[in-house]
């Protein structure tokens, strides 16, 4: 297919660069209109398009508002161009057909903004201007990701057979166990940290502290988050553990996995589920000085993730990943329940978000180490439909996972450094996702993972610094 556009655009690379920048600009516009900051602005400027107001224009709600307004124009011109280039350009007819229902329905947004400016938000139904942004972010992020798919996908880029064994030179070298008896004790207490898994200890405890700041604000206790946080990596021990004994064979076969503790057989099974087991005594034990529901939570999370993620979904679903997204998600349920000994909205919004984020985030893992995946069996999105439609789901999920950060704003108090940091950092995460698609390295596939992570770790501790401090 051609990749002639009009003038300024011309070459696909440039148009894909433009859609790119089209979607940042509607997200950009819809978490700072989700934000409470911006909904108290909005009463500052009754009259449309401008504002002519008694209110002096250095006040930071006026200003807001004409912030939002002008950052509209900015925005619909870029979906205005992106349409353009389509309709002219040589592009698949959904690709157009996505970008003209936008551009239709940013005019459409702009009437229903100007109404609810002039008469008020009871002039028409509540939400109405928010769902039709949603629905153009959409559209143009739908649009993205197929232009993406005929730039830089092939028809079928699977794994045609699957990996040989690892050589010798891949496989780990034979440990020696050292005759100190310091030596060893430092070697085998390394090899039982490691089976927690600690990697992920940081970014789900900030996905409960996130919860617990959202359901207590600046009344948050400390001894609710020593217990809570620390039952929560007891939790995660667990589960890393667990992980570890019943993948201990697949791990024998993977490079990336081939040196842990039971595949080299450092630790025995048998210790390693003693093991496993105090660490779940111990994360209950904590987790019951908030609550029965935390513990509940917290048991929920061990087996999900050690029994059915690891025995029933990773082994014999392309899905797995998807599905497996909910053990990263009820940390967010955990804090909630910690303050409340219930589970409330925002905790399922910022669970949702979680879930939402995790294929986003795992797809370029799975990218980078497909070979391995195949060799250890496992049913993952490059190994089973390729790499093509992996890059293109990544883009999906990113995609979802913006609109789930947006409801986040709209159903809490969070407010400006909420709204400014999901806005850079999901740009960013987009744009590496972009990025893979024209490089397609394991290096490119490995700045994406790295960006996922800087974006979940960033707006959870602007969360945490919104609904603390701020």
């Amino acid at each position: 297919m051609s990749s002639e556009f009009p003038r300024p655009i011309r070459t696909q690379t440039r148009f894909s660069a433009l859609l790119t920048a089209t979607a940042v600009g509607v997200y950009v516009l819809l978490i700072v209109g989700a934000t409470t900051s911006l909904t108290d602005a909005a009463a500052a400027c009754s009259t449309w398009p401008t504002c002519h107001t008694p209110t002096a224009l250095s006040q930071t709600e006026l200003a807001i508002a004409w912030g939002h307004r002008l950052a509209a124009v900015v925005v619909g011109a870029l979906v205005l161009v992106s349409a353009a280039a389509a309709l002219f350009g040589s592009t698949t007819r959904r690709v157009r057909l996505a970008l003209l229902a936008s551009l239709a329905l940013y005019a459409v947004q702009v009437a229903v903004g100007a109404l609810t400016a002039t008469v008020g938000p009871a002039a028409l139904v509540p939400g109405l201007h928010l769902a039709l942004g949603l629905v153009i972010f959409t559209g143009v992020v739908a649009a993205l990701a197929w232009d993406l798919e005929i730039a830089t996908g092939s028809d079928d880029d699977r794994l045609e057979r699957t990996p040989e064994p690892l050589s010798a030179e891949e496989s780990p070298e034979p440990r020696v166990i050292p005759t100190a008896r310091l030596a060893r004790a430092r070697l085998t207490a390394f090899a039982y940290f490691k089976m927690m898994k600690p990697r992920l200890m940081w970014l789900l405890c900030l996905v409960a502290a996130a919860g617990m700041a959202l359901a207590a604000g600046s009344d948050l206790r400390a001894e609710t988050i020593v217990a809570t946080l620390g039952g929560g990596v007891l939790a995660i021990g667990a589960s890393g553990t667990f992980n570890h004994v019943l993948e201990r064979d697949v791990d024998q076969r993977m490079s990336r996995t081939a040196d842990r503790p039971l595949a080299t057989e450092l630790v025995p099974v048998r210790n390693a589920l003693i093991f496993g087991l105090f660490l779940t005594a111990a994360s209950m034990t904590a987790f019951l000085t908030i609550n029965a529901l935390a513990a509940a939570l917290g048991l929920a999370a061990i087996l999900f993730y050690s029994v059915v993620y690891t025995l029933l979904l990773k082994p014999h679903t392309v899905q797995n990943t998807v599905l497996g997204g909910a053990a990263g998600a009820l940390p967010a349920l955990i804090g909630w329940a910690a303050v409340t000994n219930e589970i409330g909205l925002p905790a399922l919004a910022l669970a949702g978000v979680i879930f939402l984020w995790t294929p986003a985030h795992f797809y370029n893992l799975a990218l980078a180490y497909q070979d391995d995946y195949a060799r250890g069996g496992f049913p993952m999105l490059p190994v089973v439909r390729g790499e093509t439609v992996t890059r293109k789901h990544i883009v999906y999920y990113i995609g979802a996972t913006l609109v789930g950060t947006i409801g986040l704003a709209w159903i809490t108090d969070l407010g400006a450094l909420y709204a400014a940091t999901v806005a850079l950092f999901g740009g960013l995460f987009l744009w590496a996702a972009v990025t893979l698609h024209f490089e397609q390295t394991e290096r490119a596939a490995f700045r994406s993972f790295h960006a996922s992570n800087a974006f979940l770790g960033a707006i959870l501790i602007a969360v945490l610094v919104d609904a603390l401090v701020l």
